[in-house]
């Protein structure tokens, strides 16, 4: 099967480059920077992918790969850092720019090479001009011998570069995040044009080797999953139940944090209709006695995460061969925890079912999805035979409502915004917009406006609606609801939910916010 390797050198978005060459249907997989040479050798890649990193490239103590690399007579392209290193190690010069980029920029296409010609083909106005996005504080300011200039602009003199004879490439922008408008087209010419890889690497078939891969890991021990109620904890028990069947029990607790109708939902779902053995457990007073003063977010994600292995513990006691904890960890979680092989990426916020798994619990971690995507495991979903409607539901944090309530959580509130969030969610499917959303929920806040109903003067909460579309969850937009379908969601949350007499509409993106709230 062919294949790519991408070095990881500790970028946050190095997951999206492998994000993108699995969306042109090749294999990649994801090895640390300083990964020895002999262990690159065996997995034999057709092509190195080299990514971005927070490290500079002319520092003494930058990331360094095994210059072997250029000895296996393979195409390699470097990304921003990636770019950089090549540069450097090949015999050209880098240093700190004056003039740092992030954000949008525009570069001209100045000579003709395998990987960008044609890229820029029926773009308006200008068909030299491609519009990319940069993140970078040094750059390449001589490229080393035998590579010629294949991109500029006035703030970066060589924004790609190209040494056709050895199939070497760097770029200095980020072609794997969707703000570089043929982003997708460039990585995709490399993997598929440059490399000759294949297409044929596809959910039916990941499916295949997942199944193979817990069979063979669990054996004939007995595995516990925890259920959300969201999407990947749901497609990890079928996957897990379709690989080893009654050896898989799932935990369902109702810690008091699910939407409204979540739980029915649930267990009608896998129980009932797909015949996972699943067994409920009625956590609510237990969780929000831990979270009662309560009010910083991460602390709120450590309890919520405690209390969701002591009821695992509780429940494993009772399954005297069960040797497994599964979860349903994706990508995005394992990112956002500072959780890439090399461990050099910036902590955003923790995750709950990410790692930190206490010595007490003696069970051995089974995260089938963890090197996958949101769309990826939605479309592992429909492979297994999951509905549409319950694959295609927006994301749901492991914490639930936890980090929908700003501050202190109270059953009060979580029973506001169950009301308020699902009113939210009926209006947007009514007026079909649910499946052109990303992510849709409401948000509790815990302080108080003046408004006035009827004759009198209210004193009472607010709710925060939040819409983002995105395509992969690490960066999204907020969406431009109609103003009318705002209106009718805000006089229905107003109206019904007693409690509530403001509704605001947060507009803010990803980065610089994140989706959710905490």
């Amino acid at each position: 099967m062919d294949k790519i390797l991408i070095l990881d050198f500790g970028s946050q978005v190095t997951q999206l480059i492998a994000r993108r060459v699995r969306e042109a249907k090749v294999y990649c997989e994801i090895y640390p920077f300083n990964t020895p040479i002999k262990a690159i050798q065996h997995f034999a890649p057709n092509g190195l992918i080299l990514s971005g990193s927070p490290s500079s490239a002319h520092e003494k103590n930058s990331y360094q790969a095994d210059r072997g690399l250029f000895d296996m007579n393979i195409p390699i392209l470097g990304i921003c850092y990636g770019m950089q290193w090549m540069a450097k190690v090949l015999g050209g010069s880098v240093e700190s720019s004056a003039i740092r980029e992030f954000g949008f920029a525009e570069i001209v296409v100045c000579q003709p090479s395998r990987l960008l010609d044609g890229i820029t083909e029926n773009l308006e106005n200008n068909p030299s001009l491609l519009k990319v996005w940069m993140s970078h504080g040094d750059k390449v300011i001589a490229a080393p011998p035998n590579f010629s200039i294949i991109a500029k602009n006035k703030d970066c003199p060589i924004a790609a570069m190209a040494d056709e004879k050895h199939q070497y490439y760097g770029i200095q922008f980020h072609p794997e995040v969707t703000h570089t408008v043929k982003g997708r087209e460039i990585l995709e010419k490399f993997v598929r044009v440059i490399c000759a890889c294949e297409s044929t690497w596809d959910m039916p078939n990941y499916a295949e080797e997942a199944i193979a891969t817990i069979q063979k890991q669990v054996g004939h021990e007995e595995v516990i999953l925890g259920l959300s109620g969201g999407v990947d904890s749901a497609v990890a028990a079928v996957l897990i139940h379709r690989a080893i069947g009654n050896q898989l029990t799932c935990v369902f607790v109702d810690h008091g944090l699910l939407r409204k109708n979540e739980a029915d939902e649930v267990m009608q779902t896998l129980q009932k209709n797909l015949g996972v053995h699943v067994i409920k457990v009625n956590a609510e007073e237990k969780f929000l006695h831990h979270l009662v003063g309560i009010t910083d977010p991460e602390q709120k994600r450590a309890i919520i995460g405690e209390d969701f292995i002591k009821v695992f513990q509780e429940e494993a006691k009772k399954l005297p061969n069960a040797h497994w904890l599964a979860q349903g960890t994706i990508y995005p979680d394992v990112i956002e925890s500072g959780g890439t092989k090399t461990g050099n990426a910036t902590v955003i916020k923790s995750h709950h079912n990410v790692g930190g798994l206490p010595k007490t619990l003696k069970l051995k971690l089974l995260e089938p999805l963890r090197h996958l995507f949101k769309d990826e495991v939605r479309e592992l979903g429909i492979a297994l035979g999951l509905s549409h409607q319950m694959v295609y539901r927006h994301p749901f944090p492991g914490p639930g409502l936890g980090v929908r309530i700003l501050g202190e959580i109270k059953k009060d509130y979580c029973q506001l915004l169950r009301q308020a969030d699902i009113i939210f969610i009926e209006e947007l499917r009514l007026a079909n917009w649910y499946d052109k959303v990303s992510q849709a929920f409401a948000v509790f806040l815990p302080v108080k406006s003046v408004g006035v109903m009827g004759d009198g003067r209210t004193y009472e909460y607010v709710i925060a609606l939040r819409a983002v579309k995105t395509t992969d969850f690490m960066t999204a937009d907020w969406v431009e609801l109609p103003h009318e379908l705002l209106n009718k969601i805000s006089r229905r949350i107003i109206n019904e939910v007693n409690g509530i007499n403001r509704v605001v509409y947060d507009i803010s993106s990803k980065p610089p916010a994140t989706i959710e709230w905490e």
